[in-house]
């Protein structure tokens, strides 16, 4: 595999950077300084390779989507055989899950990306493909086990539940007891997947 170029490493120095820097002190208070700062190069080379800072941020909205992808990913391949509700559990832990994978500077970027997403209409056509992205997949995999009739429903009240935990563990990481949220949205999944499968059978 060739080895990255000079480019290329630094862009991701500088994006490391901004990931670094907006998860300690937001979006706002990441100036290129800090952002410079925390990347160890100067704020000129900052400029030389990105136009302004949101275009660092829409970077890392791809990365950060493209990471989660991965574990969404790694999490699928350790289900034997075709266990559907598996599968569901298997994505709710790919996002919330602690272990050597968690990511929590990444956590608390995202909640400051959702909240951009809202302010700039570039960070929330990023932001809209990704939530997309993800919802269809959970969607799918709702489907396999109720069909496809309720699975938005119960994929959009998961994925919800997935974000809510996110902006928690980020803003108020006190109220969240450790390595509670995976396995209180997996339950929530039974309940929900339960219920339904119950309506079917009557």
């Amino acid at each position: 595999m060739p080895r990255p170029s000079n480019t290329e490493e630094r862009r991701q120095q500088i994006v490391d950077g901004l990931l670094k820097v907006m998860a300690e002190r937001g979006y706002e208070r990441a100036s290129v300084g800090e952002i410079a700062k925390a990347a160890g190069l100067s704020p000129g080379l900052v400029h030389y390779h990105f136009s302004d800072k949101q275009e660092i941020l829409l970077v890392l909205v791809e990365q950060l989507a493209s990471r989660a992808r991965i574990r969404v990913t790694m999490r699928l391949a350790r289900v034997k055989g075709d266990d559907a509700r598996a599968k569901v559990d298997a994505f709710i832990d790919a996002f919330l899950a602690t272990g050597g994978d968690a990511a929590p500077s990444a956590v608390a970027s995202w909640v400051t990306i959702s909240a951009e997403a809202i302010r700039q209409p570039e960070v929330r056509a990023a932001y809209d493909r990704v939530v997309k992205a993800d919802l269809e997949q959970l969607e799918l995999l709702v489907a396999a086990v109720v069909g496809k009739r309720r699975a938005r429903t119960i994929a959009a009240g998961l994925f919800a539940a997935v974000q809510g935990y996110f902006v928690l563990s980020a803003s108020a990481p006190d109220l969240v007891p450790p390595g509670s949220a995976a396995g209180t949205v997996k339950r929530m999944a039974a309940g929900l997947l339960d219920t339904v499968e119950a309506r079917e059978d009557a």
